[in-house]
């Protein structure tokens, strides 16, 4: 039987594996769309650079989402993705409300839903926050940077 500390040690785990395929998944479905149709989002949202802007969104999402799925490099990394969902959050989101599923109508082709709030960027801000402050937990490739790179002590110091 797992006690409470065993259980808060592991909590950030499912809470990484999420946000990091999270990010992942939204950065290859970009690519997969095809990388000149985000362009002319990213432009119709009037975000400066849209070209630069659109590939940088991309490659955060991608090897940013990497990053947190193997709990690597996360506080570096949370600061780019942040930003990400700061803008999505303000430029297309917001005029939505909150609610990020909105069932509109069920018919024989299936649901139809309304465009999302900004409920969805809200968890994904919390957290990546949650990751940061908290640690990104076990089996993280940071904890194994934090062992290596602390000096250990040698048996002469007093």
């Amino acid at each position: 039987m797992l006690d409470l500390k065993t259980l808060a040690r592991i909590a950030p785990l499912p809470l990484r594996l999420i946000i990091g395929y999270g990010f992942f998944a939204h950065g290859l479905a970009k690519l997969e769309r095809g990388p000149e149709h985000f362009v002319s989002i990213v432009q119709a949202i009037g975000v400066p650079f849209p070209q630069a802007m659109a590939w940088l969104t991309i490659l955060v999402e991608i090897i940013g989402g990497l990053l947190v799925l193997v709990g690597a490099l996360v506080p570096v990394i949370a600061v780019p993705m942040l930003a990400i969902l700061v803008v999505a959050l303000a430029t297309v989101h917001l005029q939505f409300g909150f609610t990020s599923i909105k069932l509109l109508d069920v018919t024989a082709s299936g649901p139809h839903f309304g465009p999302p709030g900004i409920e969805t960027d809200l968890l994904y801000i919390a957290g990546l926050m949650t990751l940061v402050l908290g640690g990104p937990g076990p089996a993280a490739v940071d904890n194994w940077l934090r062992c290596r790179i602390r000096p250990r002590s040698s048996s002469t110091d007093s």
